[in-house]
């Protein structure tokens, strides 16, 4: 069952990184990015995917704190599915990761092109 107003609190929290935009989603729900780079989407207040590099996707699978993706399983996304209050931490978790490897690539690959 979904959790009325997750979808409200994950975006203000995410939303409120610098410089993180959000876009409709093309599957629906809302997509989060920095830059070019999508750090994941949110269906409602009910499931959200997240791409990660396949380790630290297997890493987050084995801790339990989401499962692969529900469509492409064999991929470095994951899912997890919004069912009681507590999940919103947790995704919002989930989220800051994604945007910490996004945000380190990408000032890597910054320097590397100075």
């Amino acid at each position: 069952m979904p959790v009325k107003g997750a979808h409200e609190k994950i975006h203000a929290a995410v939303t409120s990184w610098p410089e993180v935009i959000a876009h409709p989603h093309r599957f629906g729900g809302t997509e989060y990015r920095l830059g070019k780079r999508e750090l994941g989407h949110i269906h409602g207040d009910a499931l959200v995917d997240l791409p990660f590099p396949k380790k630290d996707r297997d890493e987050i699978v084995a801790a339990g704190r989401a499962e692969a993706h529900h469509i492409l399983p064999e991929s470095g996304w994951v899912s997890f599915y919004l069912k009681k209050s507590a999940d919103i931490e947790n995704t919002m978790a989930l989220f800051k990761h994604s945007y910490d490897l996004a945000f380190d690539q990408r000032s890597r690959h910054q320097i590397i092109i100075k």
